[in-house]
């Protein structure tokens, strides 16, 4: 008996330190994991707007839209957060956050019916826009960006009664604000934009809109994002 019980003694006390290793263990790995994410979140990053892909932008934006359409809210997300990555080069961790933000105003604006609800899509764009300023080497205005961006969504919305004009108008606002150069400059970019738009709505309320609509509405925002980027690199 007295050696059983020498020999379950001696089994605890082995124990002792593989448990203590593990909490070690896990406590660094904690520790590790909240230090990544100060970093990712609070380090030092730029990044310059200009410098996208906009193939890439325009691929990823087609996609965003069949997502928001489809009401897809994990795949608008994901789409997002791609694009604040790897076209914008905000940190992982940041990136979510931001394509959280993006995503809750496009949602919050989608079920929106009156210019009352539509506001309510602007905190969170303030948000999104100030993780964005918070990278770029581009000094916009936070909250004029944010506006900007809610009042091309609304004329989008809103085109059969404000017209294309407005909508093309929003859209040349929204881009000068963020670059930070004159309207004019950006008029090719928001008419081949709301070509694209204009398009997809259209197709779609008439339920017609296929494959073919979708590879030419990518080919438009690709013309877009040329236009843009050539605009803003000259």
């Amino acid at each position: 008996m007295g050696s059983l019980k020498t020999q379950k003694n001696d089994s605890i006390t082995a124990q002792v330190p593989v448990k203590r290793r593990r909490f070690q263990w896990l406590m660094g790995l904690i520790i590790v994991t909240l230090a990544w994410l100060g970093f990712d979140f609070y380090g030092p990053s730029s990044s310059s707007l200009r410098g996208f892909d906009p193939t890439e932008v325009a691929r990823l934006e087609t996609a965003m839209w069949r997502s928001y359409y489809a009401k897809e809210h994990a795949h608008l997300f994901l789409q997002l957060a791609e694009l604040m990555r790897k076209q914008y080069h905000m940190p992982f961790a940041r990136s979510n956050v931001v394509a959280y933000q993006a995503a809750r105003a496009a949602f919050v604006f989608k079920e929106g019916k009156n210019r009352v609800d539509y506001e309510r899509a602007l905190p969170p764009l303030i948000r999104f826009y100030t993780a964005i300023r918070n990278v770029s080497d581009t000094a916009f205005d936070i909250n004029r960006a944010a506006r900007l961006e809610l009042e091309w969504w609304i004329a989008h919305r809103e085109r059969a009664r404000l017209g294309r004009t407005e909508l093309e108008r929003a859209l040349a606002e929204w881009s000068a604000e963020i670059y930070r150069r004159p309207k004019d400059q950006f008029r090719e970019h928001a008419r081949l934009r709301a070509d694209a738009m204009i398009i997809r709505d259209e197709r779609a309320e008439i339920g017609d809109l296929g494959e073919t609509d979708w590879a030419r509405i990518q080919e438009l925002l690709c013309a877009s994002w040329v236009s843009l980027w050539q605009a803003v690199n000259s």
